[in-house]
């Protein structure tokens, strides 16, 4: 049996060798279009691939049921937009906290929020990747700018941290990083909008 959303398909698990196979003559219906696969589930079992293509490993007599979950694309990219507001929130507290504690040599309690910090930073970055990639959201030129220097910052960020230049690091932080956040989160309403522009396009094609 195959249940997409809930609902049973015509598709029959039979006629198919492997997962992989099942899942692409489902994305490739009509009622996929501008939709988001959410999870898998194989037998009841939440199924997600470790390495590429792991879905042709299971084979098709081993199944009994396949689920699968979708939402529309332009919800997914909607919670995503929520999800940068939430996430540059977090670099731009991160950010303060970890100037302050390097103005008060507490090094140790600096470092281990700065690696945080770096991750908070990759996660915006990917988040952004995937609502351009994904979703082909085009961001605001001004939101674009601000991705780049971000990113430039960050590299310079780095290289001091190699250099163990911790006053240099909190000043660094604090008087070009946060404002440059700050201004970023500001641009998530522009990109927002964007999101909103594109579902009303998809809602007339």
């Amino acid at each position: 049996m195959i249940i997409v959303d809930g609902q049973p398909s015509p598709l029959e698990v039979v006629h198919f060798q492997n997962l992989e196979q099942i899942i692409e003559e489902v994305l490739d219906g009509e009622r996929m279009r501008s939709r988001i696969v959410t999870d898998v589930f194989v037998n009841d079992e939440a199924f997600s691939e470790v390495y590429p293509h792991q879905a042709q490993d299971v084979e098709a007599h081993d199944i009994n049921r396949v689920e699968i979950v979708s939402v529309p694309a332009v919800e997914m990219a909607r919670n995503i937009v929520a999800e940068l507001h939430k996430v540059v929130s977090l670099m731009a507290a991160a950010g303060q906290q970890v100037a302050d504690f390097f103005r008060q040599a507490d090094d140790a309690q600096a470092l281990e929020l700065y690696s945080d910090l770096l991750d908070v930073h990759r996660d915006f970055l990917a988040m952004v990747g995937v609502l351009r990639n994904e979703f082909g959201v085009s961001a605001p030129a001004e939101f674009a700018s601000s991705l780049e220097g971000l990113s430039v910052l960050f590299t310079e960020l780095i290289e001091i941290q190699e250099n163990q230049d911790w006053i240099l690091l909190a000043d660094l932080l604090e008087f070009e990083y946060l404002p440059m956040v700050d201004r970023t989160k500001a641009l998530i309403v522009q990109l927002h909008n964007s999101v909103e522009e594109s579902a009303r396009k998809d809602s007339h094609d």
